[in-house]
């Protein structure tokens, strides 16, 4: 039946079609316990009515104008974003790499727009992941990633992630930028120092380089804060945000200060559907939803009760499961098995479904209404596939 599909993936043959809450439903009944989130992106989890709703409104109204036009829900999506931020200016894309795209442009622009156009290279992290497209592979440096399509540096250095001498070294005359991701996804659930965040702040205010968090995975809840800077306490020029930003649906949003944001005129960027009416309808809601004090309350006790049980399971089982990592409802555990063969054993014989990441960890990304009884139920799925 996939033959025709570009065979970029390799998905197992279960098929799902339902889900509720924090599980998913395959076609033959069967019932998973959802530990992924799309990789992080449902955090309301599966069929949640507020979306539901949302969308099904929205649905009977105006689907798609173009950016040649005004839409109310774009515009109060951005307003609550800045209101509730750093940001003083929003521009709407349909993914994680679109705004990553949106911001790495915007780091270039703004020394181009100052007379500096010598200053174009961006320097980015070992480990990191920031999408799928050109400039953002090139940006994350993996040779897994570039092999094939990156036939120069296209501008972008990369140094070891948390070093800060290394970083310091490769700052030169040409450098325009630093990107990185507070919490590493793929790169194995590293969280970023707060120390050493405060220091690339500090060079960056030294040279006048521009700041820029990835918090597409790590961002809109799943820290336990709205984003994961607002914890860390390092305040970025540019972030990029998706996944969780639509719950499901497909929007991102690249975030600046007004020092970044002026220099992207008419002209510069663009995207035909990057905040159309039924992607911002949905991001209203999630915002709404998850910008709740009380909502991240319930993501940092969770947080802390699957950390917790996840460093007792390591305890138990030490032959198997090691240091636990990350911030939030991202952690990660490693693993010394192959994590592949965890993952599928978890995905086959207990219906669990998690997420690999580097470093041979298991990375657990739940919708953030996940409850302790669903967490209690994953542990001793773990402990199972262990023995």
């Amino acid at each position: 039946m996939r033959e025709s599909i570009m065979p970029c993936y390799a998905p197992p043959e279960v098929l799902f079609t339902s889900g509720d809450g924090c599980y998913l439903y395959a076609d033959n009944g069967d019932r998973y316990s959802d530990f992924s989130s799309g990789i992080a992106v449902n955090a309301l989890g599966h069929a949640h009515p507020k979306l539901v709703n949302a969308l099904r409104e929205a649905a009977g109204g105006i689907w798609h104008l173009s950016n040649m036009f005004r839409v109310d829900s774009g515009e109060q999506l951005a307003n609550k974003l800045t209101e509730q931020t750093f940001a003083d200016r929003v521009f709407f894309a349909n993914s994680g790499a679109e705004a990553n795209e949106c911001g790495l442009k915007a780091i270039r622009r703004y020394h181009y727009d100052n007379g500096r156009p010598e200053r174009y290279r961006i320097i980015g992290m070992s480990g990191s992941f920031h999408g799928r497209t050109i400039a953002t592979v090139g940006a994350s440096g993996n040779p897994s990633y570039t092999k094939g399509f990156i036939p120069t540096d296209y501008g972008f250095d990369q140094v070891p992630f948390g070093d800060i001498d290394a970083l310091k070294a490769m700052i030169g005359e040409h450098t325009a930028g630093i990107i990185l991701e507070p919490v590493q996804g793929e790169g194995g659930i590293k969280v970023a120092d707060p120390e050493y965040l405060k220091a690339v702040r500090a060079l960056c205010d030294e040279h006048d380089l521009v700041l820029m968090f990835d918090e597409v995975q790590c961002g809109f809840g799943r820290s336990g804060s709205l984003y994961a800077y607002q914890t860390l306490g390092v305040t970025p020029d540019i972030l990029s945000s998706a996944k969780g930003l639509g719950g499901g649906f497909p929007i991102g949003a690249c975030l600046t200060n007004e020092k970044i944001g002026k220099h992207m005129v008419i002209g510069t960027h663009g995207s035909t559907f990057g905040g159309n009416p039924l992607a911002t309808t949905v991001g209203n809601v999630m915002l709404d939803t998850v910008s709740d004090e009380a909502f991240l309350t319930h993501v940092r006790k969770m947080s802390d009760y699957l950390r917790s049980e996840l460093t007792e399971l390591s305890k138990r089982v030490p032959e198997v499961y090691g240091e636990v990592s990350g911030m939030g409802l991202m952690l990660g555990i490693k693993v010394t098995p192959e994590n592949t063969e965890l993952l599928v054993k978890m995905r086959d014989e207990q219906q669990v479904l998690v997420v690999k990441a580097g470093g041979n960890s298991l990375r657990f990304l739940p919708p953030l209404i996940v409850d302790k009884a669903e967490i209690d139920a994953l542990i001793k799925a773990l402990e199972s596939v262990a023995k």
